[in-house]
């Protein structure tokens, strides 16, 4: 979740401060690391999802601040825009019935939301951009109140010198805008999985997440509209990526490389190469690492490893999976999740790491054009054969999600269930981006027709791959 800040306004001598405490926080990780401190607790896992506000007409509503007040839940949070918000749930250990809690906590902590938004004539809809936002909702004064977005936003564009910041993607159409503020990012919201690694295997799970992330977001692609044009399968990806841009260093993207011998190895990157956004003094003890922390967290890799504690307060390692957009409904969400994790097991465990079968630039590669074409992208793999993602998914892919989910630990049926449902939207091609580019053949560019059936079918949560055009 975001943190909240006191300040919006900053020195000099605040950036210098900040930046000398993350270096120290630093050497504290590498300490720790070092002596063999870390956790070596792994299979947890925990998901953030981002949703919008939308009206009976499916246009956003910017009233956050009135449904927050209404929820009253301390892991139903503010996102960047007034219309959006992000829901947390308690992480869970994988095995068993771990994935179906996980799955039933966020099914309880939606349905609350529903029913608050109800009171305020709105209803909450997952999914990656919402198909009726117009440029000119994103703006400042849909900016929501909090004082963490203020300051990123200020610091952004001081870091740009005061260019402005200009979307340019090329996609089924071609679409340029320009805004001087950092509100593009809400035009994207995601389905954000973690997952916990023992410290002492943790390269090899990050880059095992690196390599599995092109099937990732190709099988989950929901985002094929912006403003109005059909764009990216999965049109996120290039929006957080460009909205988010500075002079100095880009601060979202795929990263620089695979971890070679730890994942701290990221965190000295960050200190290395990114200025601070939020140089602000946390009163935590050093042991805390904070500021280590809070500036990871205004730097986002599509996998992006995090620090955190285990209850006894030990630190931990986990990876933040970015890549999944939001929607359409909590069981393609959850099957998502299944998907990535087991996969990401099988790849980490393989005898021969994947990162020394597949060059870091062909997995990047094979990324970006997986979330520009999905399903029908093709990718170089780790056999060094060149393949179209809708038949390796279906054998070779499936199959390493299966035996990574047995290696957790997870119940049969519930594997049987989630790789089901992946194996069933591969199988008819019909992911939530292909489900709106046929609604929109079908039917005409009716953008609010589109919103409110998407509406209908995903609160009655059969999954995608079932839903009529």
């Amino acid at each position: 979740m975001g943190q909240e800040i006191a300040t919006t306004r900053f020195r000099a001598e605040d950036f210098a401060r900040y930046k000398a405490r993350c270096e120290h926080e630093l050497e504290l990780l590498r300490a720790l690391e070092a002596r063999g401190t870390l956790s070596p607790r792994g299979a947890v896992a925990g998901v953030e999802l981002e949703a919008w506000l939308v009206d009976d007409l499916g246009q956003p509503r910017a009233i956050n601040d009135a449904f927050l007040a209404r929820m009253a839940d301390p892991n139903v949070v503010h996102e960047l825009a007034k219309f959006n918000v992000e829901l947390n749930v308690e992480p869970q250990p994988i095995a068993g019935a771990g994935l179906r809690r996980l799955e039933a906590a966020l099914e309880r902590t939606w349905q609350a939301c529903v029913d608050a938004a109800a009171g305020l004539d709105a209803t909450l809809l997952a999914i990656g951009i919402l198909p009726t936002l117009r440029d000119s909702m994103l703006c400042p004064k849909n900016m929501s109140t909090s004082k963490r977005y203020k300051a990123i936003n200020d610091q952004v564009l001081r870091q740009r010198e005061g260019r402005p910041i200009r979307l340019d993607i090329v996609g089924r159409e071609h679409m340029r805008t320009e805004h001087r503020d950092v509100m593009l990012e809400a035009a994207a919201t995601s389905f954000q999985v973690h997952l916990q690694v023992p410290a002492a295997q943790a390269v090899r799970y990050y880059n095992a997440a690196l390599v599995a992330s092109a099937a990732t977001v190709a099988v989950a692609a929901n985002s094929p509209l912006l403003f109005g044009r059909q764009l990216w399968e999965e049109t996120r990806v290039p929006v957080f990526e460009q909205s988010m841009g500075v002079e100095s260093a880009r601060r979202v993207g795929f990263g620089s490389g695979y971890a070679r011998e730890s994942i701290v190895e990221l965190f000295a990157e960050n200190c290395a190469f990114y200025p601070p956004l939020l140089p602000i003094d946390l009163e935590e003890p050093q042991s805390a690492l904070a500021h280590l922390r809070l500036h990871n967290g205004t730097i986002w890799r599509w996998n992006r490893p995090l620090v955190g504690f285990d209850g006894d307060g030990r630190a931990h390692l986990r990876i933040e999976h970015r890549p999944l957009p939001a929607g359409p409904t909590i069981a393609d969400m959850a099957a998502n999740m299944a998907f990535f994790h087991g996969l990401v097991e099988s790849l980490a465990r393989a005898p021969r790491p994947p990162e020394q079968a597949l060059p870091f630039s062909a997995a990047k590669q094979n990324f970006y054009e997986a979330a520009r074409l999905g399903l029908a992208a093709s990718v170089d793999w780790i056999d060094g054969q060149r393949w179209s993602l809708a038949r390796l998914l279906p054998g070779e892919l499936l199959a390493h999600a299966r035996a990574g989910l047995e290696a957790l630990g997870v119940d049969a049926a519930q594997i049987d269930r989630y790789l089901g449902i992946v194996e069933a939207r591969a199988a008819s091609g019909q992911s939530g981006a292909a489900w709106q580019r046929g609604f929109l053949e079908r039917h005409g560019a009716d953008l609010g027709a589109l919103v409110r059936v998407y509406r209908e079918l995903s609160h009655a949560g059969a999954p995608v791959h079932t839903w009529d055009v």
